[in-house]
């Protein structure tokens, strides 16, 4: 390097010139994203180590098998920060919750370059637009849910919520929030901000989805002598209308999914269950089973029903991405960052 210094001097500085300029491309896609109105794709969050900066958000390209491990450096320059938890994708914009660094990114889903940060947070976990250009935000120690202004992308208020919030979901005007430490639903009216109801499900509720016929079901981990459970609720009376325990074990449901047509539950149970939203009792066996691996992160492609599997190894190495088709037959694998946790498809 010290010859080509004293040889080349105009060139090298050339090409550290071009070099420096070449991540201020806004107008060109990332490898792999296709840029606006390109095919499917799958978008993996990796948490990344705690407290370690290694957080990333990796994308799967459906047609053509490409995957690209790190969409955020390579675009701004700099990494994205500590524990990537989840990713909503809402009027053209992504939304990346990083859940140690306290902070929403907002960035252009095609090339991933940040256009603004929202921060005030104290550990952020979901993400949901509720309309009216407002999104609400759980967050892990607030003991509140954050209230954010898409046009500012700033915390304009806060609802009153003790315990731990995770996943939220909007059905009919509410907006349902489980707290995972009471073992409730939250139902806010998203108009007024207003706490309206509270469901009482059970311990660790976790995950929430809605099916095809407009009922509510909630993963809960259990505890405190309060077995592992699914339950199902209706939203028409915000009543639980039937329970669907497991016996307590290492591993307890988590991770709670439907496909596209609504009528199919996924979750993970150390593997993969499913359960048909007409069954009368839970399943008793993995769908697919875990075969020694740490399966992490659970997500089904609402196209084509695909499933998605991350396992996060040994919380240190890179993780790897399973993809099973709706029948449970093996279809490939990929490697992602550190402890993929969640998909979001495009």
């Amino acid at each position: 390097m010290n010859n080509v210094k004293r040889v080349f001097p105009f060139l090298l500085a050339t090409l550290l010139i071009l070099a420096g300029c070449k991540k201020d491309k806004p107008e060109e896609p990332l490898p792999g994203t296709g840029g606006t109105g390109a095919g499917r794709g799958v978008y993996i969050t990796n948490e990344g180590n705690f407290q370690w900066g290694n957080a990333t958000v990796s994308y799967y390209d459906i047609a053509t098998g490409m995957v690209t491990e790190d969409l955020f450096q390579p675009a701004n320059g700099a990494p994205m920060g500590d524990v990537c938890q989840s990713m909503y994708l809402h009027d053209g914009k992504a939304y990346v919750v990083v859940n140690n660094s306290g902070k929403v990114v907002v960035v252009d889903p095609s090339t991933f370059v940040q256009s603004a940060v929202i921060t005030g947070f104290q550990s952020p976990r979901y993400f949901l637009p509720v309309g009216n250009g407002k999104a609400y935000v759980t967050d892990y120690y607030a003991g509140s849910i954050a209230v954010v202004d898409l046009a500012t992308n700033s915390i304009s208020g806060q609802i009153p919520s003790s315990g731990t919030t995770q996943e939220l979901l909007l059905h009919g005007g509410k907006a349902y929030v489980t707290n995972e430490t009471r073992g409730e639903v939250h139902v806010i009216d998203v108009a007024t901000d207003a706490l309206v109801d509270t469901i009482v499900v059970s311990k660790g509720a976790n995950s929430i989805v809605q099916d095809a016929a407009g009922k509510l079901w909630v993963a809960c981990s259990g505890g405190g002598g309060t077995p592992p459970a699914l339950v199902r609720i209706d939203p028409l009376a915000n009543a639980v209308e039937a329970t669907f325990p497991f016996a307590a074990g290492a591993a307890n449901p988590w991770r709670l999914c439907i496909n596209g047509e609504g009528d199919k539950l996924y979750f993970l149970k150390g593997g993969v269950y499913r359960m048909a939203i007409g069954d009368t009792v839970a399943p008793a066996s993995a769908f697919i089973p875990a075969d020694g691996r740490n399966l992490y992160a659970l997500g089904i492609d609402p196209e084509d029903g695909t499933i998605f599997l991350g396992d996060a190894v040994d919380y240190v190495q890179q993780g790897v991405i399973y993809r099973y088709g709706p029948g449970g037959n093996e279809l490939g694998t990929f490697q992602v960052g550190t402890i993929p946790g969640s998909f979001c498809f495009r």
